[in-house]
């Protein structure tokens, strides 16, 4: 009766569940740091430029990871809708990664090209003048804001140590790609290289 013995001993039990727990956490997760899927980006995908760096910044701002996933799983239903489900080479670069959790608005890592940039301006300014049965917030400060470029060659230099390949030269003229920019250029900027590495979109 070793089971009893167990049983009756709540610390030892514990010790052990962690034990179990561990040894097949392990065996999931430890080969995933091998394999090439899914620590090498998808073939032709570039970094962001820097442009595209700060309009994901404002995205993380404004929190529109809140409602909007950047994940669309391996269904039928959402390869329908969103096209071809996501891959993880498409994600190594971000820090953080934006997967999201909930989606009060649609999935937007196949978002990139979709839409015109000007449909993208009157979106974000004002949901409803274009969907208008919309729940998302309007945006319309994000046109009269200019993008602050004190850090933008920072935040490329940190990526660059995270992996991210940026070269010199990208670093270098960071600054001077945004500046005069507004937050609202930078944000469609971003939305629009979402799943543009990704060629067959179905």
């Amino acid at each position: 009766m070793k089971h009893e013995v167990i049983e009756k001993n709540v610390g030892l039990m514990a010790l052990l569940m962690v034990f179990a727990v561990s040894i097949g956490g392990l065996t999931q997760i430890v080969p995933l740091f091998f394999q090439d899927v899914t620590n090498k980006p998808v073939e032709g995908m570039k970094p962001y430029t820097a442009l595209q760096l700060e309009g994901r910044d404002v995205y993380i701002r404004e929190g529109c990871v809140g409602c909007h996933s950047q994940m669309i799983r391996p269904f039928r239903a959402e390869t329908e809708r969103y096209g071809h489900y996501s891959v993880a080479g498409e994600s190594v670069w971000d820090h953080p990664f934006l997967w999201g959790s909930k989606r009060t608005g649609p999935d937007l890592a196949r978002v990139g090209g979709r839409y015109s940039d000007d449909w993208h301006r009157a979106h974000l300014y004002n949901p409803r003048n274009v969907v208008p049965e919309s729940k998302m917030p309007s945006y319309p400060w994000l046109v009269a804001q200019q993008v602050d470029n004190s850090h933008t060659d920072v935040k490329m230099r940190t990526l660059r140590t995270l992996g991210v390949p940026y070269t010199d030269d990208d670093i270098a003229s960071a600054r001077e790609a945004v500046k005069g920019k507004t937050e609202m250029d930078a944000l469609v900027a971003y939305l629009q290289v979402l799943g543009t590495a990704i060629k067959n979109k179905r």
